[in-house]
């Protein structure tokens, strides 16, 4: 889920440079309102800004957790299944070797060839395991940023904030606790988790 955090992460990167801009642009400065975020007052007008921390999100969402679970089950799925296909070709090699010198040339090369083609068969599907395995990530990637995005949305029509980063510690090296709305968005979002699994 690396590739999420760095998403929210630069998408934070720069929403922090704009806001810096804006404030050394705008002599009027900044003012802290409450306990969840910060307002500045400049041309464009009033803005208030929260943040989350994406780590806590990713340990205590319902989902997030749920997702990463079910990934886990699909990575060992595909693990089995090339293991018993390693051991049903190691089977089919051992029998090749106890026959040894006493094959035909012709078996030989028919040997040769099955072994080939068991070599190509294996590549094909530990490939095909892996685009699967890697698609469900990405889907749920998709899916997780999707759920947040959404569910700020509606979240944010009360609380009335211009902009609700993530924080990262490489790419954010202040932040006041004041303004951090982690545990309202987790509590938040697996509410609505348990909503729709309650619904199915």
């Amino acid at each position: 889920m690396k590739y999420l955090s760095l998403v929210l992460s630069a998408v934070a990167t720069l929403i922090s440079g704009y806001l810096l801009v804006e404030h050394m642009s705008s002599k009027s400065g900044g003012k802290k309102t409450d306990t969840a975020s910060v307002t500045t007052t400049g041309q464009s007008g009033e803005f208030k800004i929260a943040y989350f921390d994406i780590d806590s999100l990713q340990n205590k969402y319902e989902f997030f957790k749920d997702a990463l679970g079910e990934l886990k089950v699909k990575e060992e799925s595909m693990n089995k299944e090339l293991s018993s296909l390693e051991r049903s070709y190691q089977k089919k090699i051992n029998e090749w070797q106890q026959k040894g010198a006493s094959m035909s040339q012709s078996e030989a090369e028919a040997v040769q060839r099955e072994y080939g083609q068991m070599q190509q068969n294996y590549q094909q599907r530990r490939l095909t395991l892996e685009q699967q395995l890697e698609n469900l990530k990405m889907d749920y990637k998709k899916n997780i940023k999707t759920k947040i995005e959404d569910y700020l949305r509606e979240f944010n029509k009360e609380k009335g904030y211009s902009y609700i980063i993530s924080y990262e510690p490489e790419l954010m090296f202040y932040r006041d606790t004041a303004y951090n709305i982690t545990e309202q968005i987790i509590q938040g979002l697996n509410a609505e988790y348990k909503k729709a699994a309650e619904k199915k």
